[in-house]
């Protein structure tokens, strides 16, 4: 095997290995983190992010980003919420159809505002909608925290599967999520659309000029973010049996899709990214957090860890990025 292969090889498990090298560490810091129970508890607290995360891999990929995944997963819920106390809907199918919808909707309008409008980047419209979307769902619920949902609309959040004889169960959601994650590979790797959506993160004039309708991939993409942002709001109202409306702006939840995606091998200038690096990603951002909380870390600790790992991940991506550009000058010599 030659360098650059064994040197490929390592770079797409350096994500896996920083996880393991993560788990052994925080076993032997603490012994209450290597359990199962605990194994669980991670799973469960992966599964928002995770959902986030598929999201915001798609919009990476078209060198785009969403940052208003976390308030569109938080207004998806209110939505729910608000036609429970409002009109007295309680039928779960209707309430979780509309919570997609809303997701899926916010996200349509998205891609059309960075299509349609040309605005010269993804990050300014989707910032503009992170706050548009926080005060819409703060404007729903009258800023009030709304309880009391059916159990079918909490089932996807709070669900247990083998739950007894000491053991937690495993979460449902995390397995929704792997679910979720299947399709997007599925997607991206077995489909026209899929090649379309890596083709326009790579080189989106060559993709434009060969007939592929980048304003159509845009817009699609940026709707799957906002389905998959409703799929964490119906997660994130099951595991806390509340619609909070101003959880969306308290909350860390495009930061840590960012990161998930980013120390999973997907990278700002577009045309690269696997939503199984994504799901290491996710998994490497849940141990951080509950090793640093069983090792009762205050949360300005956590905060600077998680900065750090956000950090390293852009410079690894950046490096990685100038290296494959040298290796193409040199090839085109």
């Amino acid at each position: 095997m030659n360098n650059k292969r064994a040197k490929a090889i390592l770079g797409k498990l350096a994500p896996l290995l920083a996880l393991v090298i993560l788990i052994v560490i925080m076993s032997l810091l603490t012994p209450q983190f290597p359990t199962v129970n605990n194994g669980m508890n991670i799973l469960r607290q992966t599964a928002v992010n995770g959902f986030l995360a598929a999201g915001m891999l798609l919009t990476l990929i078209t060198a785009g980003i969403d940052l208003s995944v976390g308030t569109n997963a938080i207004l998806s819920a209110c939505a729910m919420a608000f036609l429970m106390v409002s009109f007295g809907w309680t039928n779960p199918f209707v309430l979780l159809l509309v919570a997609l919808i809303v997701g899926t909707l916010v996200g349509v309008v998205n891609g059309v505002l960075l299509t349609k409008l040309k605005l010269p980047h993804p990050f300014v419209s989707t910032l503009g909608m992170k706050y548009v979307l926080a005060g819409l769902a703060l404007y729903l619920l009258a800023t009030r925290t709304i309880s009391g949902f059916d159990p079918g609309v909490t089932l996807l959040g709070s669900a247990d599967l083998f739950k007894g004889n000491g053991f937690n169960g495993l979460p449902v959601s995390f397995l929704a999520m792997l679910g979720l994650f299947a399709l997007v590979h599925l997607l991206l790797n077995r489909t026209s659309l899929g090649r379309a959506i890596y083709a326009v993160g790579g080189n989106p004039e060559a993709t434009r000029l060969s007939g592929i309708n980048t304003d159509n991939v845009l817009i699609f993409v940026y709707a799957a973010a906002g389905f998959c942002s409703a799929l964490a709001g119906i997660v994130i109202v099951g595991r806390s049996g509340v619609a909070n409306p101003s959880a969306g702006m308290s909350g860390n939840y495009e930061t840590d899709a960012i990161a998930a995606c980013i120390i999973g091998g997907a990278s700002f200038t577009g045309g690269k990214g696997t939503i199984w690096g994504t799901l290491i990603g996710a998994l490497i951002i849940s141990v951080i957090r509950n090793g640093l909380t069983l090792l009762n870390a205050q949360s300005d600790v956590q905060f600077m860890v998680i900065g750090a790992v956000i950090i390293v991940a852009v410079f690894v991506d950046v490096r990685r990025n100038a290296a494959e550009e040298k290796r193409r000058r040199l090839a085109a010599a």
